[in-house]
């Protein structure tokens, strides 16, 4: 069977989706945190792994860090069927209300009332109910829960990309980093591929209820730098309209990794301006605006 285009990125979820749920199961720890290192080295590996596995076959992709026979097999049929019969064997032992109820405040009743009145299948749905008002006008919810919820996910559901924190060590730490100028032109050149349709587009799983293919994917590779762009996808981008504004950039070379996000600067002497959050001084240098007074954009990009 031949090999279809799968983007890393998707590979990536399912196999933290897997790990997810054999969590939810009481699996051995050793095997959840296989399929956790699998993910983590797949959503940041800077080529195709469906590539690789083309050019090289099962054996190209056990040469990954952290992927190992069956993972390999795994991925392999991921990439080939579009499928993945282990997921789709977790997903149907984990019933919706099970799902629903391992949410911390939301036990076994309430749980099936959201399935039932609301049609929530998974914890992604349950975080748009929670950010639309729906979940609010369940029963038993009120504001309050439904803020405990939207901040219980938030941090629950950001364990898809488990590097970043790690990255922001990194970058506290001063680490190094792209040259401001290298950052704005990727974000320059990912938002105009993006507004002319040239870009491959992925289907997040977070605040996405219809599974569309909105989001748009530049891959970079630059000054040695692999760059990754793409909209911020995050609560806050989607209550200000800003996912087709924020862009958010991830980037590794020779073991250094981290991420930022470039927005348009509003007020200050970078008004209109694109600019990288938390280096503004240096996109003042970068633009030759001599005043070093500046207006940070909105935090949470």
């Amino acid at each position: 069977m031949g090999v279809e285009w799968k983007d890393n990125i998707s590979l990536a979820d399912a196999l933290e989706r897997v790990a997810d749920l054999l969590e939810q199961q009481d699996a051995m720890p050793f095997r959840i945190s296989a399929y956790r290192k699998a993910a983590a080295t797949v959503g940041k590996w800077p080529d195709s792994v469906a590539e690789l596995l083309a050019s090289k076959g099962e054996a190209g992709l056990r040469e990954l860090p952290g992927v190992g026979k069956s993972i390999a097999a795994s991925i392999a049929e991921l990439v080939r069927t579009g499928h993945l019969g282990l997921l789709q064997r977790l997903e149907d032992e984990s019933s919706p209300e099970q799902l629903l109820a391992s949410v911390p405040g939301i036990g076994p009743e309430l749980a099936r009332r959201i399935h039932e009145e609301l049609g929530v299948r998974s914890l992604e749905e349950l975080e748009q109910a929670a950010h639309d008002g729906h979940l609010e006008a369940v029963e038993g919810f009120g504001p309050r829960r439904g803020q405990q919820v939207r901040d219980l996910l938030a941090a629950r559901l950001g364990r898809n990309r488990r590097g970043l924190a790690r990255k922001q060590e990194q970058r506290e730490e001063g680490g190094p980093q792209p040259d401001v100028g290298l950052l704005l032109q990727v974000d320059e050149e990912y938002r105009r591929r993006a507004e002319a349709g040239e870009l491959r587009t992925i289907a997040p799983r977070r605040f996405n209820p219809t599974g569309e293919a909105w989001l748009p994917v530049l891959r970079r590779k630059v000054d040695g730098w692999s760059v990754r762009a793409l909209f911020s996808n995050t609560a806050l981008a989607h209550q200000q309209d800003a996912t087709r504004e924020w862009v958010v950039l991830y980037f590794d070379k020779d073991g250094d990794e981290g991420q930022c996000t470039v927005v348009t600067a509003h007020g200050g002497p970078l008004d209109g301006r694109r600019v990288v959050r938390g280096r503004e001084v240096e996109c003042l240098a970068y633009y030759g605006v001599e005043s070093e007074e500046t207006e940070a954009p909105p935090p949470g990009a």
